[in-house]
């Protein structure tokens, strides 16, 4: 599996690409990430400042499911997962494939994302769809 890495720092209007990362280095890069740092300084700016809550999206390149993971307070967690997916128009009497399929959690904790995030890792989508609905 191939995957890519972007990275939204609070303080910066472009999302930062990160480019391919090996599979083996994904929970790395989330735990060296400082989130708390950067949600300290976030009470320090002004409004105008702060663009984004740092958030990590890795997506697997073969089968585009992705996850963005974001911090909100140092304790609470938003994940978003991404994914193609056959959804039902005109009131289910046809469906159309939706290439950026998005769904959201909210309250999470530092554990739910790693769970998550070793998930998308093993390519375990059905764990996926059932907590992220």
């Amino acid at each position: 599996m191939n995957f890519r890495a972007s990275f939204c720092d609070p303080f910066k209007p472009d999302i930062i690409e990160m480019g391919d990362i090996e599979k083996d280095k994904i929970m790395e890069t989330f735990e060296k990430i400082p989130w708390n740092k950067l949600l300290d300084e976030m009470k320090t700016k002004k409004e105008s400042d702060i663009h984004y809550s740092p958030s990590l999206e890795i997506e697997n390149k073969d089968n585009k499911n992705g996850l963005s993971v974001s911090a909100v307070d140092g304790k609470e967690w938003y994940i978003f997962f991404k994914r193609p997916k056959m959804v039902k128009k005109f009131f289910g009497l046809t469906e159309k494939m939706n290439n950026d399929y998005l769904t959201e959690i909210t309250g999470q904790s530092e554990n739910d994302v790693k769970e998550c995030l070793t998930a998308l890792i093993n390519n375990d989508l059905e764990f996926l769809e059932r907590k992220i609905k």
